[in-house]
């Protein structure tokens, strides 16, 4: 059963709960006011809280506040109990993360439907999450040794013929060896932020606190970020004369950084499977005044309807005919991304011909 503490400073409403809760199973504890609530939570770190709102020392709205500031206790599901329905009240409560209200007086049914709910919801959370931490972990171990041994491998062969053969190389050759050695690092440093990243969106696709940290409160002027990242990504992989931009005069409600990594990924995406001298070009435009959509259109490879419903991390298709390299999150990190801030992703192709990912974001 569920480890519970209750927090009510009136003691007959008090012992009679922990009876109840005790009475069914639960492993319980109380607290007479609100400041020892939050101390005894977070030594007794409980499955669940249920917490008067008017109490003396710290009230249940102050409980809740502080409680949700703390890694430890931000995710116990909270139970407001209240004497008033006031919607203000409720709606206060709500906005701080409690996850129920009870009216007093209420019954002994009602006190127990409502925790076995919130018991459940929590376990249904936890049980998801677990499974994303252990699909994440599996995919992780399949994938990084690969690609990280594929540069690493380049950077050791090309420093050890430098270090050791360096009297017999050419002035010529010496420079090729140090950038083969760059090329591969930069390589390598973009793996591991882009793992890196992934596995917080990952986690933050289940976890709302971590998603709101992750997400911040930035905004970006769509005319200042996406040139400034488009030409970055453009000047690397040798395709300038092929990048094509129409941007709309707007702001968008995205952390910059965020903004860049979408760009990038997107034509990245969209330049590494098209050919060179062929077009990729990206648009901002708005469909009404609340929506943001950004296309990505290239001449390139495509893909079939099957390959875009599998898009995701670590899969690449025809790789053995095509010989990419890299491990595929590029896609799996700008939809997450975009989830991320309310928005979403489509993707549309015709093998061969032309693929057009449009990206819809909140202005």
């Amino acid at each position: 059963m569920a480890k519970i503490l209750v927090v009510e400073d009136q003691e007959p409403i008090r012992a009679n709960i922990l009876e109840l809760l005790d009475a069914q199973g639960h492993s319980v504890m109380g607290a007479e006011n609100g400041r020892v609530g939050v101390e005894l939570a977070h030594e007794f770190l409980p499955d669940l809280i249920v917490c008067d709102i008017v109490m003396p020392e710290l009230d249940g709205h102050g409980v809740l506040q502080e409680l949700r500031q703390h890694p430890a206790t931000t995710t116990i599901p909270f139970i407001f109990l209240t004497a008033k329905a006031d919607k203000s009240d409720v709606r206060q409560g709500m906005n701080l993360g409690a996850d129920d209200y009870l009216v007093k007086p209420f019954t002994q049914r009602e006190l127990l439907e409502a925790i076995s709910v919130r018991l459940n919801k929590h376990a249904q959370v936890s049980a998801h999450f677990d499974q994303r931490l252990d699909e994440l972990r599996s995919n992780i171990t399949a994938s990084l040794p690969h690609e990280f041994l594929t540069p690493l491998t380049v950077i050791m062969s090309a420093s050890e013929i430098l270090m050791l053969h360096s009297d017999m190389l050419t002035a010529a050759e010496v420079p090729e060896f140090a950038e083969r050695i760059h090329t591969s690092a930069e390589r390598l440093h973009r793996l591991i932020r882009n793992f890196l990243l992934y596995s917080r969106l990952e986690l933050a696709a289940v976890d709302p606190v971590k998603a709101a940290s992750l997400r911040g409160a930035g905004t970006s002027e769509v005319r200042t970020v996406i040139p400034d990242a488009a030409a970055r990504l453009a000047q690397r992989v040798g395709r300038v004369e092929d990048l094509h931009l129409e941007l709309k005069d707007v702001t968008v409600r995205m952390e910059p950084a965020h903004l860049s990594k979408v760009v990038e990924e997107l034509l990245d995406n969209a330049f590494r499977y098209s050919s060179l001298g062929t077009p990729v070009r990206l648009r901002a435009y708005m469909d009404d005044e609340r929506v943001l959509t950004l296309a990505v259109v290239d001449r390139g490879r495509g893909m079939t309807r099957a390959q875009i419903d599998q898009v995701g991390a670590y899969i690449q298709f025809d790789r053995e005919r095509y010989e990419q390299q890299g491990q595929g999150l590029g896609l799996t990190i700008t939809r997450r991304l975009i989830e991320l801030y309310g928005g979403e992703m489509t993707i549309e192709s015709v093998p061969h011909t032309t693929t057009v990912v449009r990206v819809a974001l909140p202005l």
